[in-house]
């Protein structure tokens, strides 16, 4: 086991669907904390009809942010990124062929039958251990092979394997993230060159598989002189699926536990040392993807808080000012029951007019829209807490793993209304926070690699907790769920 060296400094590169931010962490044995440097919207741009990424604005918010990081703390040891899972760009001799499609671009709907003709959805669930999304990578891949795409390429490069590149030079692909994809063999851990072949995928497009805390490069002379400094500064991968490095920074301290990762999706399980393959699974739509130090990420993915603040987007469209923070006190003030929906319907992927969406899906399912704005975005709120209460008690049923706490870290920790539903909903404790853990698993994993801590996950979540400490809910009532 390495022992520490002392306290030092990395920057974490955490870009969210909705928002990104630059952070630096300062760590050590007995010290972990966190220095915003910059947040940025993360705007996605349609152009004839097509929803993509703006990357490149995203990559100019990450050197400004890494720039001022410099300026901050010129010791700077280590860099790594995160983001959002199963998006990727398409490259060419290292250049960007085009901007990511956005997973809310329809295109690759049309691809999902085509898929399971090839392979079928029970060999698949076999093969790569997936819950079905219908823009999972698979069916994105197809699609832009049947439009050609493809052929022109001759590297594929996950978002943040996509900036690490940029920052490094190294075309890699980190494995919390690639498991995402449908590529990667559950068990194998490596790509799935017969699952390719079946679907006539081009193995060649993707890169090496590497894991969370390996040193990939340092920043090339370019980025260097872009950011004035930086000189031997190492790229160092983390859990590159943002909500792989969440996981990391859950403030656990036990194992009966299960985790709400909660911002723009709410991503609701375990931690398993194996995955979980059986028939009830995968009709129960659970995934099994790979976490740090070769855990397994039992889980579900739920729409989460995107569905809140597409709400509120289109009251703000109206021309009026919203006070959310306002808005969920007098939520929490509704009394009576209110109506809930399903946050998981596909209807409610695409952005745009979420109200008229949601009183559309209550009015179709014999249930009363919400007469105000306190009262929907109760409904909303309620609809998110069962979902969630449903999801942890699944996780527990299929995995055999017993759960007496959720911990329910993210964005949504800062949601006190939805904290105590959730707590409510499953007679259990909920304990709240970190809101920025994602960047801090981003910046603990860095802090091992460079030595600068040592030990196990369960070590490096005790360090959390005691400098993050979390805002317990107890339940109320014990509903049925």
């Amino acid at each position: 086991m390495n022992t520490p060296t002392g306290t030092g400094t990395v920057a974490a590169i955490d870009l969210g669907a909705t928002s990104g931010r630059v952070m630096l962490g300062r760590v050590g044995p007995r010290e972990l904390s966190l220095h915003p440097v910059l947040r940025f919207a993360n705007e996605p741009r349609t152009v004839n009809g097509e929803m993509h990424w703006d990357i490149d604005a995203l990559y100019r918010e990450t050197i400004a942010g890494l720039r001022q990081a410099l300026r901050d703390d010129p010791a700077i040891r280590s860099i790594g990124v995160d983001a959002w899972a199963i998006d990727y760009a398409l490259l060419r001799d290292g250049r960007m062929l085009e901007p990511p499609f956005h997973y809310r671009d329809a295109r690759s709907r049309g691809s999902i039958e085509e898929v399971h003709g090839l392979v079928n959805a029970t060999e698949l669930y076999a093969a790569n251990g997936l819950q079905h999304l219908s823009f999972s990578t698979i069916f994105q891949l197809v699609s832009d092979r049947n439009a050609g795409r493809l052929a022109r390429a001759d590297r594929l490069l996950l978002i943040p394997d996509l900036i690490g590149f940029w920052l490094s030079g190294a075309e890699v692909a980190e494995r919390s993230n690639a498991s995402t994809t449908g590529l990667l063999g559950v068990r194998s851990r490596e790509w799935n060159v017969d699952l390719a072949s079946r679907l006539n995928l081009p193995l060649s497009l993707l890169p090496p598989l590497v894991d969370a805390g390996e040193r990939i490069g340092t920043l090339t002379a370019a980025v260097v002189a872009e950011l004035g400094g930086g000189a031997g500064v190492a790229v160092t991968t983390v859990g590159s699926h943002d909500t792989a490095s969440a996981v990391v920074a859950v403030p656990s301290r036990g194992e009966d536990y299960a985790y709400i990762s909660c911002g723009t999706w709410g991503l609701v399980g375990v931690e398993l040392d194996s995955p979980v393959l059986t028939e009830a699974s995968r009709l129960a739509n659970f995934t099994n993807e790979v976490g740090v130090d070769g855990r397994v990420r039992y889980l579900h993915n739920v729409m989460g808080l995107w569905l809140l603040s597409e709400t509120v987007r289109a009251w703000e469209a109206e021309g009026d000012v919203i006070d959310l923070s306002g808005l969920i006190a007098a939520a929490a003030r509704v009394t009576g029951p209110v109506s809930v929906f399903d946050p998981n319907d596909p209807l409610f992927l695409a952005p745009g007019r979420m109200p008229d969406r949601i009183a559309q899906w209550l009015t179709d399912h014999g249930h009363p829209a919400p007469l105000g704005r306190a009262e929907f975005v109760r409904c909303i709120i309620e609809s998110l807490a069962g979902t969630f209460a449903r999801a942890v008690e699944d996780a527990s049923r299929l995995s055999g793993k017993r759960v007496s706490v959720v911990h329910l870290v993210g964005g949504g920790s800062q949601n006190t209304l939805l904290c105590q539903l959730v707590a409510d909903h499953l007679g259990l404790p909920v304990l709240a926070g970190p809101v920025e853990a994602t960047a801090l698993g981003n910046v603990l994993v860095q802090a091992r690699a460079e030595r600068l801590i040592a030990g196990d996950l369960e070590t490096l979540r005790a360090l959390v907790a005691a400098t993050f400490p979390p805002l317990e809910y107890r339940p109320r009532v014990t509903t049925s769920t």
